[in-house]
């Protein structure tokens, strides 16, 4: 399998690097090799985040539009949920359906106690409560992240060491044998030189990938934010009768 991945790397390269690739590998020790290893699965980790965190991303971004044009497309703020509405996956409903959960709850509560208006107070709480669903949802497009952060700082340094580790290796085989030719040092330099490669290899992709996906994040956690503000806005012009913090 780590043969493999080697080969693919240098695909596009041609036949020559491909049987070069395989020849370092031959010559790479049983320490670089368990390097490339775990950077082969640090890899596979990667890519599966990049895939799922963009496919998440996408999929939020498209149920965001259509429900932002429902919403505003609404007389009333509780139409949506009094129609009992579900959309699953999409971010700003999750904000909404909380709100309005919240807001529900208070008026409940104010029709309880024989009042029917709802006061700063009431709005004060729904207000909090649609902070913390903005929150979580953006730790929800934010989960998973953390690995290709890993990846990214992590991938290079596992590559240098295997690099200094095998070059340590060179030199010393060269003093027990004390002959420094380009024969004795050539295989155990660019064996050591591969994991460098390899690592490089696990952490640019990665690195494109996290600044993309962190810049989609953003983009949604201000929509969101924009939105709580928008929806407690609306609620209060159409629901708040009484000034007074009761």
């Amino acid at each position: 399998m780590m043969i493999s991945w080697l080969m693919l790397a240098a695909a596009a390269t041609g036949a020559p690097e491909q049987s070069e690739l395989v020849y370092v590998w031959g010559q790479a020790p049983y320490h670089a090799r368990g390097i490339i290893g775990i950077l082969v699965v640090f890899s596979i980790f990667a890519w599966s985040v990049m895939a799922a965190k963009a496919t998440q991303m996408r999929r939020a971004k498209k149920l965001n539009q259509v429900f932002n044009w429902e919403f505003r497309s609404q007389k009333n703020v509780l139409d949506i949920a009094n129609r009992g509405v579900q959309v699953d996956g999409c971010p700003l409903f999750a904000v909404y359906q909380q709100g309005c959960t919240e807001l529900v709850a208070r008026q409940k509560a104010r029709a309880a106690a024989g009042k029917n208006t709802l006061t700063l107070k009431s709005m004060e709480h729904v207000k909090r409560s649609l902070e913390c669903a903005v929150a979580e949802e953006s730790l929800k497009l934010e989960s998973g992240l953390i690995l290709l952060a890993i990846a990214v700082s992590g991938a290079p340094f596992l590559g240098l060491l295997g690099t200094v580790w095998g070059v340590m290796s060179t030199f010393s085989h060269v003093g027990m044998k004390g002959q420094a030719d380009l024969a004795t040092m050539a295989p155990g330099v660019s064996a050591a030189l591969i994991t460098t490669v390899a690592g490089l290899l696990v952490a640019i992709p990665s690195m494109f990938g996290y600044n993309w996906l962190v810049h989609n994040l953003r983009v949604l956690t201000v929509e969101l934010d924009n939105f709580a503000q928008e929806l407690i806005s609306k609620m209060e012009n159409e629901l708040l009768n009484d000034d007074s913090g009761e």
